[in-house]
């Protein structure tokens, strides 16, 4: 037998304001065009760009976009590499908004979802939501080792956590501010998903999960996430669940 919700979802609900953190490192090709896009998203009230010690021209673009002088974005910049989590965390420190969402600075994950994303924060119904690249949505062929590589985690995830994730290692993260208010966030790289995942899930919070598109890059193309994150990303999830 299905019973109701215990909190109904609120249609008519006011959209929360919402700040969009952008990790990037040295994505010259991408990142201008994937900030428009994120600025063309009425939902987004403040965009805050944080530049991990780029080296490849991405500080020239991010300059250009200062100069652009749109209120709603602020960039900060890294003067050497400190990896993804340390970016996510400077970031998280300077957002104001109600909600935050992560982005990434290419474009395997497309801003027009925000709205899918936002919905059950919105009505009242969650309070982190995930981006599932597996729950149905438009998908571009990820790399066979590469997907086996986040199911694996995935489930070792539900495992330690008894959860039913189908998308952990997911970028698209959205979730209320106050969640990593109080959250002491270790990880300098690719750690921080599983690490922000443990502590979600320590806390008693349910995570809701909403379909969307992905396009995955090659390694050619960028792509800088490799293998052997995912022995760290293990051993992370453990460490959250037994000894931390």
């Amino acid at each position: 037998m299905r019973h109701p919700p215990s909190h109904p979802p609120d249609p008519h609900a006011p959209k929360p304001s919402l700040s969009v953190v952008i990790p990037c490192y040295n994505e010259v090709h991408t990142v201008k065009d994937i900030v428009g896009r994120v600025l063309a998203e009425e939902l987004v009230d403040e965009v805050i760009i944080v530049d991990d010690g780029s080296t490849d021209g991405s500080r020239e673009v991010l300059s250009q976009i200062e100069a652009e002088a749109d209120s709603r974005v602020q960039i900060v910049y890294h003067e050497k590499n400190r990896g993804k989590g340390a970016a996510l965390v400077t970031g998280f420190q300077l957002t104001t908004g109600e909600v935050i969402i992560i982005q990434d600075a290419d474009f395997e994950y497309d801003p027009r979802e925000y709205g899918s994303l936002l919905k059950p924060i919105q009505e009242g119904v969650a309070t982190v939501v995930y981006g599932s690249r597996f729950l149905g949505g438009t998908r571009k062929a990820m790399n066979f080792w590469n997907m086996v590589a986040n199911k694996g985690l995935t489930l070792i995830t539900n495992i330690l956590f008894n959860a039913i994730l189908s998308d952990m290692e997911t970028c698209y993260k959205c979730f209320r501010r106050e969640v990593v208010g109080g959250m002491t966030i270790n990880a300098r790289g690719f750690d921080f998903e599983p690490e922000f995942t443990a502590k979600v899930l320590r806390q008693g919070i349910r995570i809701v999960e909403v379909p969307i598109s992905y396009y995955g890059r090659e390694y050619d193309e960028g792509k800088k996430i490799k293998w052997t994150d995912a022995p760290i990303a293990a051993w992370t999830l453990l460490r959250y669940r037994f000894f931390e």
